[in-house]
């Protein structure tokens, strides 16, 4: 195994002598992993794999090896009858080889990887979030969907294990849809701390299956105090001397120079799931997978970015113009720039049209014959017998490769195209064992930024910059090839799909130009994008259903709302809060296949409500009017409102009577259900695209927490769109409040008491929250809900919407304010709540963001329908807590003040709730 050095220097030691990070662990470990650093504001460093071929020209022999050994591994522990049950799932976009070459190893097993690329006419069969995610994750797109439905072993692949979060979420999210008995995660190294670990195995017990974990290497990261500091100082310093060396000069700067990530609202990698940077700034970094803590200065991205073999790097004074080791970055061919140039500006592209670019003398496309019907990989499931079908093609494919190569050839790179990284690496291993006195080296291109520093010492030497060209669902940006530049290849074979040949890939600023500039020949191989054949779809009524309407259903009017729900009211589905709360965390139930027993309010509480109510009525009346503007200023002037039931039914509503107040308008106003985990009704949405224009459908919610359905939606209208080929929904949600900072449509972001969340149906036309049970809920059926006629001495659902109608006409003048402000001021999301609940999901214990509920409409919801654990609250927080304080002394929860709290306060569920954790009262206690 080459060892992760440079002229028999480690990869990591330049970081290492300046943050003083230590590697501790395996002997192999400092053979396998390097330092880097990215620019970011939570962690100052990076892990950087030799073995994994993400970053790093490797030997592919090296690359597989190391995977199909982890795969042997796996067999080994399961033993070959339960291997040959087993399913194998890797993780986009780094381990989508990785995890193949594990599915290998194991033998007969399937292999699915996840994909962040929908496929129109392909549903979602699953998905999850990262647990530093701020955009829409991981799906799963099987093309058999019950390749995930059996009860074998699971096998979990991700290129490093540093906290455990993503995984441990990932399995909670999986073990709810698809529960089985045993799960394996697979690794290359095992960077968890002593705590850290330990969760495992309580995980486990939690879930009553068995998890196993299986590693190449073992270690930890020893972090110094202020690390995360020092990196970002060092970062900026580099910086610095990067512009003050002439940046964007055409002359080659002099002395060292550092080239790093596109500058904020470049519009570069917006990805920003994994380094917690807002989506749109540039900085997003594909890392940190596992989740370290929040502010911890650690994101390991075990393998993304490794290190060039110590044969494999010069930077070669006649190539790139600058003398080895000068300690200068190349940013190779970046808009002509001259080696070593900055070049952090995309110039407008100047030449000849980008598809005469298909004709460049120094590219060469193969046509690899690539065997119809063979999946390009498996993001829709690979089979033994696709496995078996490769196989026999894999020679002539690759002695295609070698006639094409030139005679002169003698250092060749296979470069693989982000979650393409499969196909290539089979190519280049084959490729490698045929071609004689030819050293053939393999890497993959990637979303993820990282800094560059030409240094012995340093991991990341050099990166090419270049325009995305597969035309990403999350938009536009730059993409990198790390460690090819200056490598001293002959020849470059780039491998992509179909869906990435396109002309941005051909264009003067495309990838392909860029690799010519440093390889004499640059050859192009396109694999076939395997897409399934149409889904067989369950017949459906041709008419579905009409919406529901008060007073049948709902103490509204009837043309207040119309509810695209089933009624319910004869079923009974309330269970005790205790016995929810145990299925729910235990994952033998889903929490949407139950209702929590209605809370019925003490007198003192009734009364704490109309106070509020009085306070915040005129408050609220501006907020509902300004979101209600900007919805017909930016979104459409006759919009059709959605509501997100419940809670985004009465907002809706006060929206709707805002039209017609100002602007005279009868807007349609529908309520449907979406459920986190299992998204949104889609025979709502049905119904909806054959009555009104989706490009009119505005969604509406009562408020944000930490953001959770704004992405639910999201994912939900991506899936919708490839399952029913219905586009035109928008899947950004209009609020009355975002204190998350999780939409652009929204009244205020002011984190107070909305009266609306101080109870349950009572306040919302006496209509449970949603329902979705196999049993109950057909696929021609919508979501359902109950009808509590018999709470109707209770009900306070009209009387809420005329107190605040009532305040409309006094805040014109301050609702014309606020819309004039908020239409022209910057509304991006920014996700300081997610963020803000990652890290007290970190501080307190609790490893589980779904356990933790921001704000004070989610405290409130916790208090009234979980087992709360414990309340935090802003130091000075007033009168909109009142509520909550009389909750939490009458469930005897503790309410602790906290003095730098985004929010007004925070919720949080027991975290290792037990039927007995509660008392026999089903009073909270502490742990």
């Amino acid at each position: 195994m080459n060892k992760a050095v440079n002229d028999g220097v480690w990869s990591g030691s330049w970081v290492a002598e300046r943050l003083g990070v230590r590697l501790e662990g395996d002997d192999e470990l400092t053979g396998m992993l390097g330092l880097a650093l990215r620019r970011n504001p939570k962690r100052a460093h990076l892990l950087v794999s030799n073995v994994l071929g993400k970053h790093v020209p490797q030997s592919p022999s090296v690359v597989y090896g190391a995977g199909f050994a982890l795969g042997r591994r796996v067999r080994e522990l399961l033993g070959a009858q339960e291997a040959a049950r087993a399913v194998v799932l890797g993780y986009a976009e780094t381990a989508t080889g990785l995890g193949h070459s594990v599915a290998d190893g194991v033998g007969l097993a399937p292999y699915l990887h996840s994909t962040r690329r929908p496929v129109a006419g392909v549903a979602r069969a699953g998905g999850f979030e990262e647990s530093h995610s701020h955009a829409t994750s991981h799906l799963l797109l099987p093309e058999d969907p019950a390749l995930l439905v059996g009860d074998g072993p699971l096998v979990l692949v991700d290129d490093e294990f540093s906290t455990g979060n993503t995984v441990l979420n990932t399995v909670r999210d999986l073990h709810e849809r698809y529960p089985r008995r045993r799960y394996v995660v697979v690794a290359l190294v095992d960077m968890r701390s002593a705590a850290d670990a330990g969760r495992l195995a309580e995980f486990a017990g939690e879930i009553g299956a068995r998890v196993d974990l299986v590693a190449a290497a073992t270690g930890t990261v020893r972090l110094p105090e202020g690390v995360l500091e020092k990196g970002q100082e060092l970062v900026a310093r580099y910086e610095a001397e990067s512009a003050g060396a002439g940046g964007l000069s055409s002359a080659p700067p002099s002395g060292p120079i550092a080239q790093f990530p596109a500058p904020p609202n470049s519009g570069a990698a917006a990805e920003a799931d994994r380094e917690g940077n807002a989506p749109g700034s540039g900085l997003a970094v594909e890392a940190g997978r596992e989740g370290s803590a929040p502010g911890s200065g650690f994101a390991i991205e075990a393998g993304r970015e490794g290190n060039p073999p110590s044969s494999g790097f010069a930077a070669e004074a006649d190539r790139e113009g600058n003398p080895p080791s000068s300690g200068l970055a190349v940013e190779a061919g970046r808009e002509g720039n001259p080696p070593g140039a900055r070049g952090t500006a995309r110039q407008a592209p100047t030449g000849p049209h980008p598809e005469d670019a298909r004709t460049h003398p120094h590219i060469t496309r193969i046509d690899l014959h690539w065997p119809p019907g063979l999946p390009d990989g498996g993001r829709h499931g690979f089979t033994p017998a696709h496995r078996s079908h490769l196989e026999d093609a894999l020679p002539a494919m690759t002695a295609r490769l070698a006639e094409t190569l030139p005679k002169s050839a003698r250092r060749v790179l296979v470069l693989g195209f982000e979650e393409l990284m499969y196909a290539p690496l089979r190519l280049a291993r084959e490729l490698e064992q045929i071609a004689d006195g030819v050293e053939v080296r393999y890497s993959t291109t990637t979303r993820s930024p990282v800094l560059a520093v030409d240094d012995p010492g340093y991991a990341i030497r050099t990166r090419l910059v270049f325009p995305a060209h597969d035309t990403p669902a999350d938009g536009p940006g730059e993409r990198y090839a790390y460690n090819v530049a200056g490598a001293g290849f002959d020849a470059v074979i780039a491998v992509v799909d179909s869906v990435a040949d396109t002309p941005e890939l051909h264009a003067p600023d495309g990838l392909l130009a860029r690799l010519s500039a440093h390889a004499p020949q640059v050859l192009l191989a396109v694999v076939p994008s395997y897409v399934p054949g149409p889904l067989a779809l369950p017949e459906r009524h041709p008419m579905l259903p009409e919406p529901l309407r008060g007073p049948a259903f709902s103490s509204y009017a009837p043309e207040e709302v119309g509810w695209l729900l089933q009624d319910l009211s004869d079923v009974t589905l309330e269970a005790p809060t205790e016995e929810r709360e145990e299925a729910i965390q235990s994952g033998g139930a889903h929490y949407a296949e139950s209702l929590p027993v209605e809370y019925q309010p003490s007198e003192q509480y009734q009364e704490l409500f109309q106070t509020a109510l009085a306070e915040s009525a005129a408050r609220l009346a501006q907020a509902a009017g300004a979101v209600t503007e900007i919805v017909l200023a930016e979104r459409s002037p006759r919009p059709v409102l959605v509501s997100l039931a419940r809670a985004g039914t009465p907002v809706g509503v006060l929206m709707r009577r805002w039209a017609q107040f100002r602007h005279g308008l009868e807007l349609p106003h529908y309520a449907v259900s979406i459920v986190r985990g299992r998204g949104i009704d889609a025979n709502a949405l049905r119904w909806l695209a054959a009555h009104h224009d989706p490009r009119d459908v505005v969604f509406v919610d009562g408020w944000t927490g930490k953001g959770a359905i704004t992405r639910e939606l999201t994912a939900a209208i991506r899936e919708f769109e490839a399952s029913d080929g219905i586009t035109g929904f928008d899947p950004e949600i209009a609020v009355l409040a975002d204190p998350g900072s999780c939409v652009r449509t929204y009244g205020t972001r002011e984190d107070y008491l909305i009266p609306s969340a101080c109870l349950n149906s009572t306040v919302s036309g006496l209509i449970s929250r949603t329902v979705l049970r196999a049993d109950l809920v057909g696929p021609n059926d919508y979501h359902g809900a109950k009808f509590y006629r018999e709470l109707a001495g209770a009900d306070v659902s009209v009387a809420f919407l005329d107190a605040v109608s009532a305040r409309f006409a006094e805040v014109v003048d301050a609702v014309d304010a606020t819309a004039k402000e908020l239409l022209s001021g910057d509304r991006e999301p920014t996700w300081e709540g997610w963020a803000a609940v990652e890290r007290i999901s970190e501080e307190y214990g609790i490893h589980d963001v779904n356990l933790v509920k921001p704000g004070v409409g989610e405290t409130t919801r916790v208090l009234l329908r979980r087992v709360p654990w414990k309340i935090l609250a802003r130091v000075g927080a007033g009168a909109d807590l009142d509520h909550v304080r009389l909750l939490a002394e009458q469930r005897g929860v503790p309410v602790e003040e906290v003095a730098e709290l985004p929010y007004t306060c925070v919720g949080l569920i027991h975290p290792k709730y037990t039927r007995g954790a509660t008392g026999a009262d089903g009073r909270a206690v502490n742990l």
